[in-house]
């Protein structure tokens, strides 16, 4: 549950600051949020199970 907290506070921030930029207009927020937070979630998940696996080396 924390991490998902973590994901969806990175992506509230990232899309802010893409509409603040004018990147990304208002009208067209729930698309690029889908977009951005299945990359975000995708990038944390692989980090997690790496680093599963280099903790699993070690022992």
């Amino acid at each position: 549950m924390k991490q998902d907290e973590m994901i969806l506070k990175t992506v509230k921030e990232i899309v802010v600051k893409f509409i603040e930029m004018g990147n990304i207009s208002p009208t067209s927020f729930h698309d690029h949020f889908k977009n951005i937070y299945a990359t975000v979630e995708k990038s944390v998940k692989e980090d997690k199970n790496q680093s599963s696996g280099a903790d699993n080396s070690r022992q």
